[in-house]
C-alpha cells in the first residue's frame, strides 16, 4: 500500500466537489479549479500536493512526540476519524467544535476539571450523599462534557 496520495482516489471520494460559489473565501482562489452549476470544482493536483506537505509536517510532529488533535464534525468521517485517533492515542473532536477551544482554553480547562471533579465525587462515595435529582443533574452534566471534551481531557 502507498502512502501517496493519488488524484484518482480523491476524484473518487468526491473531494473536488467545494462550497456553493456564494460562500466562497477569497483566499481559496489558487486552489479552485473550475465553477460548475453554482458549485466552486477544486483542482485535485493541487490537494493532493497540501496533503502530501501535510503529511510530512504531521509526521515530524509525531516523530518529535507532540500531541496532534483531530477534528471531524461531519457524520460521513466522525467515526473513521476517532477510530484512527484513538488507535494513535491522539485527542479528537468529532461533536460540535467547543467555541474558544483555541483562543480560551483556560475555559475549556475549567469544564474539564468539572469533569475530573465528578469522577472524584464518585470514587470517594460523595456522589450519593446527593440528592436523587442532583444525581441525575450530574451524570448528565458528566455524560455532555465526556461527548464534548471527553477526548481532550488529557491536553495540556
Amino acid at each position: 500500500m502507498s502512502n501517496k496520495v493519488e488524484v484518482k482516489e480523491l476524484l473518487e471520494a468526491g473531494v473536488h466537489f467545494g462550497h456553493m460559489t456564494r460562500k466562497w473565501d477569497p483566499n481559496m482562489a489558487p486552489y479552485i479549479y473550475m465553477e460548475r452549476n453554482g458549485i466552486h470544482i477544486i483542482n485535485l493536483y493541487k490537494t493532493a500536493a497540501k496533503i502530501e506537505e501535510a503529511n510530512e509536517a504531521l509526521k515530524k510532529i509525531a516523530a518529535s512526540g507532540r500531541k496532534i488533535l483531530f477534528v471531524a464534525t461531519k457524520k460521513q468521517a466522525k467515526d473513521i476519524v476517532a477510530d484512527k485517533a484513538t488507535a494513535c492515542n491522539m485527542p479528537y473532536i468529532t461533536e460540535r467544535w467547543p467555541g474558544g477551544m483555541l483562543t480560551n482554553f483556560v475555559t475549556i480547562r475549567k469544564a474539564v476539571k468539572k469533569m475530573a471533579t465528578i469522577d472524584k465525587m464518585k470514587k470517594d462515595g460523595t456522589f450519593m450523599t446527593l440528592s436523587k435529582k442532583e444525581r441525575l443533574q450530574v451524570d448528565r452534566l458528566r455524560a455532555k462534557l465526556e461527548k464534548n471534551l471527553g477526548s481532550i481531557a488529557d491536553m495540556s
